[in-house]
């Protein structure tokens, strides 16, 4: 946790703090998630807009589980992302990404940056793969992904159903550790991408 607060910049400049989700939070992560437009949020797995969905995570902190890091502007959270790993299991070797950015900071660099701060972690758990799931009609998420070397895996037909209770889709990309992070390197070199503590 040293390595935080961390402050990044942006593709048009502009600046952004990115450090590990708090007890605390609850409130700015909240008004984050109801500030999102619906379409954002329609493949979320839970219902990001229930204060009892989002005090249940703050309640339940645990960073070797699950590792969630705000990216904020200011006092306003703009960006969550969170990795999630299991300590045990067939699966223990493989993480989950989840990112979500605020509709202005989007195309900006800040998904790539959140997804960056996932490997990093994923590094320091010695994890050899990443996985991150979405409908196969959110193509910017897709694009993001590939961005930093995930590759489609897998689609599962009608796997998954929206908060509107409409079937998708689901789309599985994937990444080795040790490929993502030559990709991210060079996708940061070529971005210009800059951090300071």
């Amino acid at each position: 946790m040293e390595a935080y607060p961390k402050i990044v910049r942006l593709k048009d400049g502009s600046k952004a703090t990115l450090r590990p989700m708090v007890k605390e939070d609850v409130q700015k992560l909240l008004a984050f998630f109801r500030k999102l437009p619906e379409e954002d949020r329609l493949f979320l797995k839970e219902d990001v807009t229930d204060e009892k969905v989002i005090q249940q995570w703050a309640d339940e902190l645990d960073y070797d589980k699950v590792f969630p890091v705000l990216a904020e502007v200011g006092d306003e959270v703009v960006g969550d992302a969170t990795l999630h790993t299991q300590e045990r299991g067939w699966t223990r070797h493989i993480g989950e990404v989840r990112c979500v950015v605020a509709r202005e900071y989007q195309r900006k660099g800040l998904g790539t940056i959140l997804i960056r701060e996932m490997f990093l972690r994923a590094l320091q758990k010695r994890l050899h793969k990443l996985r991150a799931q979405m409908p196969e009609t959110q193509v910017g998420a897709m694009k993001a992904f590939q961005t930093v070397g995930f590759k489609k895996e897998a689609v599962l037909k009608e796997h998954m159903i929206d908060i509107k209770g409409n079937k998708h889709d689901l789309v599985i990309m994937t990444n080795l550790v040790e490929e993502l992070w030559r990709r991210i390197g060079d996708h940061m070199m070529e971005t210009g991408f800059s951090a300071e503590h």
